[in-house]
């Protein structure tokens, strides 16, 4: 009986996990879909509390560490493709690993296949996941949850 005790909170602590996370809308140039950062009266309105393009708000304030826009931050919010496949940070910190910012990196090198900035890679404009297709659905952005 202990045994499976433990095993069901095991269990509640991975499903439960990945529970800080909020979904911000999409990181897309496509200004007609309501979750594209890409539409100023959607997902990217400057006036919505949860967008990244709110210079107040958590994740577009060039002071916070969950922002996109801080070139400082180390916890900017996290891309991912329609798959699921994590596609890095949307962050303008050069210096972090992950960050789409980062030219020398995995997900901001133009040549990396998992960075948005290479136009044959993730970045491809003819694919519905990519962020430069002005008709797709972008990448999925998740933040830090606010508290």
């Amino acid at each position: 009986m202990p045994m499976r005790m433990a095993l069901s909170i095991g269990l509640l602590v991975v499903a439960t996990s990945g529970a800080g996370a909020q979904y911000l809308g999409n990181y897309s140039a496509n200004p007609y879909a309501p979750n594209s950062t890409g539409n100023a009266y959607g997902a990217g309105s400057r006036y919505n509390p949860s967008s990244i393009n709110n210079p107040y708000g958590q994740h577009g304030s060039a002071y916070s560490n969950n922002s996109a826009n801080n070139p400082y931050a180390t916890d900017g919010p996290k891309l991912y493709d329609s798959e699921g496949n994590y596609r890095g940070r949307l962050s303008s910190n050069p210096y972090d690993p992950d960050s789409i910012s980062n030219p020398y990196g995995r997900y901001g090198s133009r040549f990396a296949p998992d960075s948005v900035n290479n136009p044959y890679g993730a970045g491809n404009p003819h694919t519905p996941d990519s962020p430069t297709n002005p008709y797709g659905q972008g990448l999925s952005i998740q933040g830090a949850d606010d508290d």
